[in-house]
């Protein structure tokens, strides 16, 4: 007990009697209501063929000019041995034209393209969303509707030199 008593004496007197104490006090509050937003993806068309049994002069894609999508290029198909079991599938999916016409004003696009996915998100609603910090650094932060947020903080720094 002697040696803890010693020991702590001897730290209080390695101490700097003239030690600087600083203390740093912030206090914030950040509001945010989200944005409404899309995103369109343009979908390409597809074209695709299978089968047993059958003779083909194939078809396929035809290139867009433009803005079009690309189009259908139907085959000829006959069954090769009349009265043998056969299979066949033909599948053609139409892609997404480039639309005409759309305009983008001050960061907003007038109108959406109306392609084959799209993901549109609402925007938030402050409702009574609100924060506000007096001058004794009490905060009070008041919800609001959906799509928004509100964050309160206070941070304390002490140093000791």
């Amino acid at each position: 007990m002697k040696k803890a008593v010693l020991l702590f004496g001897m730290l209080l007197m390695a101490a700097p009697a003239n030690a600087d104490l600083i203390t740093k006090h912030s206090t914030s509050v950040q509001l945010t209501v989200d944005a409404a937003a899309s995103q369109a993806t343009r979908l390409g068309s597809t074209y695709s063929v299978s089968g047993s049994n059958v003779s083909a002069t194939l078809g396929g894609l035809t290139a867009p000019s433009g803005t079009a999508a690309a189009t259908m290029n139907a085959g000829t198909y006959s069954q090769t041995t009349d009265g043998s079991a056969f299979s066949f599938s033909e599948t053609f999916n139409s892609g997404d034209a480039i639309p005409t016409g759309t305009t983008v004003s001050s960061g907003v696009v007038g109108t959406l393209p109306a392609f084959g996915s799209v993901t549109t998100t609402a925007g938030g609603v402050a409702g009574s969303l609100a924060g506000t910090i007096d001058s004794a650094g009490t905060m009070s932060l008041t919800a609001g509707g959906a799509g928004t947020s509100a964050t309160g903080q206070f941070v304390s720094e002490i140093t000791i030199r």
